[in-house]
């Protein structure tokens, strides 16, 4: 069977299956990516609070989570997970084993993982804000949530855009390592097709191919975004 034939649409082709794996791919990388941004910002913030215990926390999980390899956290969630929803289904009067979500294990894993970077992107663009803005802003009489919703989130967002645009890069990437808890996204539909076919080569190729389709189309999306922030800053200005 000849590569073209291995991949198509028709009898024997793998291209629907290796599709569907990579929308699987794309939506817990997704997932996983707004959860993270979500508790980033959380983690920023504390980053950056007056209190020296918040500022602790926060100093503490980027730094955990950025130095524990990231397949350590994938199995610490799973297995971890299992094991709480066993407990809970013992005492519940249920038998067996309960495993833990595989996609709900993904999105987890990669929003708490991405969170730790995203909350460094985000402290150092407010860090990049000029305080006088901020001054002006208080002296005119705006509330906490004011201040924030004119001044501190678009400015923050338009100077963290190209950080961002990294960590989603990180987090399709981080996407592959979901595979060992036996959810089927991308790289192990591509170990499914390899192995029922005999013919790996063909297969990691191909999911190559689409991983680098998405992240062209992702770095595209982002440059739009970092281009249409800069054109409404300068016509604020």
């Amino acid at each position: 069977m000849s590569y073209l034939d291995l991949i198509s649409f028709g009898p024997g082709g793998w291209a629907n299956l290796l599709l569907a794996a990579a929308a699987v791919t794309l939506s817990v990388a997704l997932g996983g990516f707004l959860l993270g941004s979500v508790i980033g910002t959380f983690v920023a913030w504390s980053r950056l609070s007056r209190s020296a215990t918040m500022r602790f926390l926060g100093f503490s999980y980027t730094t955990v989570f950025r130095g524990v390899p990231d397949l350590l956290v994938i199995y610490l969630l799973y297995f971890g997970g299992s094991a709480a929803l066993t407990a809970v289904g013992k005492a519940l009067g249920a038998g067996g084993f309960v495993g833990m979500p595989t996609y709900l294990t993904g999105v987890l894993a990669i929003g708490i993982l991405s969170a730790a970077y995203q909350a460094e992107v985000f402290r150092g663009a407010f860090l990049a804000l000029a305080p006088g803005e901020l001054e002006a802003g208080k002296a005119v009489g705006m509330s906490g949530f004011l201040l924030f919703r004119r001044i501190i989130a678009p400015q923050v967002l338009r100077y963290a855009l190209p950080g961002l645009g990294n960590t989603w890069q990180l987090a399709l990437k981080e996407t592959a390592l979901i595979s060992v808890v036996g959810l089927v996204e991308l790289v192990r539909q591509a170990q499914i097709a390899a192995g029922s076919t005999r013919r790996p080569f063909e297969f990691f190729i191909t999911a190559a191919a689409l991983y680098l389709c998405i992240t062209f189309f992702s770095s595209l999306l982002f440059r739009r975004a970092e281009q249409h922030s800069a054109r409404k800053m300068g016509a604020a200005l």
